[in-house]
């Protein structure tokens, strides 16, 4: 089962007026070792307790755990075919994400066999 869905088991079981422990059992009894853990059942918990009805994650603010998407990737493949000279180092400052991030689709996605670095001192 999906966190989605024993989200909105945590819900129902919340409505229900069960207690947190109770609900977590019951994810135990349906779901196995596929259940949520007990930090995450107490959170949504919490969360449905102070009035909150959504089921999805709120965003978090910062870097996003990955720069590599499809996006980003045609990005890359723009930049190389207006410039195939163009340095690793001036994507990363256009696009800015890292060097790596850069190396990865380049070599990974784009199936760029050499790609020329410059260091940098």
């Amino acid at each position: 089962m999906s966190q989605f869905e024993q989200r909105a088991n945590i819900k129902f079981c919340f409505k229900l007026g069960k207690t947190a422990a109770e609900t977590l059992e019951c994810l135990k009894t349906v779901n196995g070792d596929e259940a949520l853990k007990k930090t995450a059942v107490y959170d949504w918990f919490k969360r449905f307790k102070n009035g909150q009805e959504s089921l999805e994650d709120e965003e978090r603010s910062g870097r996003p755990s990955t720069s590599k998407n499809d996006e980003t990737i045609e990005k890359v493949k723009n930049l190389v075919q207006s410039d195939r000279r163009l340095h690793i180092q001036d994507m990363v400052n256009v696009l800015g994400i890292s060097y790596s991030s850069v190396q990865n689709i380049l070599k990974d996605d784009l199936g760029m066999r050499r790609v020329v670095q410059i260091a940098t001192f």
